[in-house]
């Protein structure tokens, strides 16, 4: 392949050997950050019942921790974060790595707070770091990998959601069990600030390494006006982010009440209760996001609609499984019954990124992925944990400790509305999806 070979077809790098080495380095290591952003930030779900018991919060109050504490700032800042990722003269790596000492340092500080009030203000910060990271790693990812390979590429450093909540399930319910919420966190922070430098380091940024050639031919930027209408003519991308953000609605709120739904209705420990669902939100969750990239590009490579066939129908499949698992008395049967619904629940982020990639010009694909973020996070991370913390509160009157198996009833059957919108999506790649 020669330099300009590589650079049309996104990799920027100067040889193939070079392009395949630096980008397995880039993605191996954005796999870990991101593996480090979701250990950080879902911590607090299997830390939720201890820190209600040491401070004395309510189920409300834990949903806001959980949710809008972290999300609306992540996501008021992404978009403007990612603007900034777009620029041609940012380099995105030490964007990253500065996000990622930001937020760790946050992660530790939250297991020094005293009350609420301090706890809340920590997983702000924890919120104002992690906005920088995921929209320039789509972006440096897209920029080193050709299109035929971006689904794959993008659901591997994915891998980074279920792998994080899997190690954050096991150290937060063992450590705590041993030494107490507070140590657990400051156990999963300070690692990320060595891991800032490693970043800083071992990458480079693939615009640094642009032949001097390529200076003349570079395009023009787009205003964020211009960006932003570019990105919602897409019919298309508007129903993937619909889907992905109330697939985010239910995912963010059953990670954290069905952690305490196994506490509460089934008695299981922390400990117990994170090695459970670090199987089901963990194992599962790996295998699922790795299936979905590699369906999509196998599938994608006849017809493009077909790289959301497997989000649309496996949703679909998955609801009545998942409301099943919540129904079961029997806690090993809950446990296996939610298996097979994590797995179709998380294939979806590889094809769904990867379309929004392009969907837009490169430059508008950070603000692309910023906004599905915006939409993922505000809707998904701010409301979901709260709002069934709130039905929670609502129904335990009624139901008592019951109150949050009946609030998963529900939230099994919402995933038929994701379903439908990847559904629809689907209709119109084909039509709108670049070459490049």
């Amino acid at each position: 392949m020669t330099e300009k070979a590589a650079v049309s077809q996104g990799a920027i790098l100067p040889s193939s050997d070079s392009v395949s080495a630096q980008t397995r380095t880039m993605l191996w290591v954005l796999l870990i950050v991101y593996i480090f952003n979701f250990l950080d930030r879902q911590i607090v779900n299997i830390l939720a019942e201890p820190i209600k018991a040491d401070l004395g919060l309510t189920d409300t109050e834990l949903g806001l921790l959980a949710g809008p504490a972290f999300a609306v700032f992540y996501a008021l800042l992404g978009i403007p974060i990612a603007r900034y990722a777009d620029k041609e003269g940012t380099n995105r790596i030490r964007l990253i790595s500065l996000a990622l000492a930001i937020w760790s340092a946050m992660t530790a500080v939250c297991g020094l707070a005293q009350n609420f009030v301090q706890l809340l203000f920590a997983r702000i910060g924890v919120g104002i770091g992690e906005a920088g990271c995921t929209p320039a790693a789509h972006s440096l990812i897209t920029d080193s990998v050709a299109p035929e390979k971006r689904s794959s590429a993008i659901a591997f450093y994915g891998m980074g959601v279920p792998i994080g909540s899997l190690l954050g399930l096991i150290i937060g319910g063992i450590v705590n069990d041993l030494y107490g919420w507070r140590i657990a966190l400051m156990l999963v922070g300070l690692p990320g600030l060595l891991l800032a430098l490693v970043v800083l380091f071992a990458l480079r940024e693939p615009r640094h390494l642009k032949p001097a050639v390529e200076t003349a031919a570079r395009p023009v930027q787009l205003s964020t006006t211009a960006a932003m209408r570019e990105i919602f003519a897409s019919r298309a991308f508007v129903y993937i982010l619909i889907a992905a953000s109330v697939t985010a609605f239910l995912g963010y709120g059953k990670a954290l009440w069905t952690i305490s739904f196994f506490i509460r209705s089934h008695g299981l420990s922390t400990t117990e209760a994170g090695l459970s669902m670090a199987v089901v939100l963990g194992v599962a969750g790996v295998f699922g996001t790795w299936l979905g990239g590699k369906v999509a590009d196998k599938l994608g490579s006849r017809d493009k609609k077909h790289i959301l066939t497997l989000p649309a129908y496996g949703m679909a499949i998955a609801a009545p499984v998942l409301f099943l698992g919540y129904y079961m008395e029997n806690w090993l049967i809950a446990v296996a019954l939610l298996i097979v619904p994590t797995i179709l629940n998380s294939a979806y982020y590889g094809p769904a990124y990867g379309c929004v990639q392009g969907l837009v010009r490169p430059q508008a694909r950070a603000v692309a992925a910023s906004i599905m973020l915006f939409g993922q996070n505000l809707i998904g991370l701010g409301f979901g944990p709260f709002l069934f913390g709130v039905l929670s509160d609502q129904l335990a009157p009624t139901y008592g400790q019951e109150s949050v198996r009946y609030v998963l009833y529900g939230a099994a059957w919402l995933g038929l509305i994701p379903a439908f919108f990847f559904w629809r999506a689907s209709l119109r790649l084909s039509r709108e999806l670049k070459s490049g």
